[in-house]
């Protein structure tokens, strides 16, 4: 009778041994699997980290895995030549840049030797009809070497990483002095400009010189387009200010104006019109530089391209 009750005993005590070996080895899969887990998600957060050229550092896996130690190889192995891929493409940008740059430079050089060759035949005896070929060379000379001035400056910006130097910038003053300094240039085109400016000093936060070629570029667009007259808006606020530079649209022009600012952009306007298409480009370059925002938008048929700049005390 103490056999059987014995028996009875072991018997009711193997439920509890299996329950107990169950959950001990649920707590290991779970740890195990928990360990997994947190390891897969550092994981992801490195990868997220090596899309930045600073991490060049390889994926680890801590766990003795055979598995997770080749996937995380593998991984590796992949990281290494998408970084070895991506370094060559920068490399072979900055040199397209560096020969373009380079291509547009030595391409300035003749073009001015032929301009002052052009001028000096155009005082020579020459008949009406040479007149007419000569001054039509100068024409298209001209045209070149505007085409070769944007080339070079885009190209210039663009491979051009140093950060800019910002500073406190009279706007009131500085676009006044603009203006004045291209009186001539507008009136030879025919063209009547419509000013409006705060009465008091606004200080901004830029790069003057980036800021005077910005302005530059967009007169030189609007004298491409305009007819008759053109605007140039000043409005501050406590911390922002708007300069905006409008003119009507020309007829029959068409184009899409949230592509206004890609490169060699024009749109269907006149095609006699001179220039790459680069000048609102070279101007969105310089406003990136200088943390600047530029939009451009349709208004009351009006093209008007404004920009926004952060005020200074």
């Amino acid at each position: 009778m103490g056999d059987w009750i014995s028996f009875e005993g072991g018997c009711v005590m193997i439920p509890w041994i299996i329950s107990i070996l169950l959950i001990f080895c649920c707590s290991i899969l779970g740890a195990y699997i928990y360990r997994i887990k947190r390891q897969l998600k550092k994981a992801k957060k490195e990868l997220a980290e090596t899309r930045s050229l600073e991490n060049n550092s390889p994926l680890r896996i801590d766990l003795v895995d055979n598995d997770l130690t080749d996937f995380a190889a593998e991984i590796n192995r992949n990281l290494e030549y998408q970084k070895q891929l991506k370094y060559e493409s920068e490399k072979m940008s900055e040199t397209l840049k560096q020969s373009i740059s380079d291509i547009a430079h030595d391409m300035r050089t003749p073009l001015t030797v032929i301009k002052g060759n052009l001028q000096m035949a155009s005082n020579t005896c020459l008949s009406e009809e040479q007149r007419a070929y000569l001054q039509n060379c100068e024409k298209q000379t001209d045209t070149l070497k505007l085409m070769v001035d944007e080339f070079f400056e885009m190209s210039v910006l663009e491979s051009d990483s140093k950060k800019v130097e910002i500073t406190k910038v009279n706007a009131t003053n500085l676009l006044m002095q603009f203006i004045v300094e291209h009186e001539a240039v507008i009136r030879q085109n025919h063209l009547t400009p419509d000013i409006h400016l705060p009465e008091k000093t606004v200080l901004v936060l830029a790069n003057e010189q980036y800021l005077i070629r910005m302005w530059s570029n967009l007169l030189q667009n609007i004298i491409k387009y305009a007819s008759d007259t053109f605007e140039i808006l000043m409005e501050c606020s406590f911390d922002r200010c708007h300069i905006c530079f409008s003119n009507p649209l020309p007829e029959q022009s068409s184009f899409e104006v949230e592509n206004l600012f890609e490169r060699t952009y024009r749109g269907n306007t006149d095609a006699s019109k001179k220039g790459m298409g680069l000048g609102l480009y070279i101007v969105k370059l310089l406003a990136d530089k200088q943390d600047i925002s530029i939009n451009a938008e349709i208004k009351d048929d009006k093209l008007v391209i404004s920009m926004e700049l952060q005020t200074a005390f």
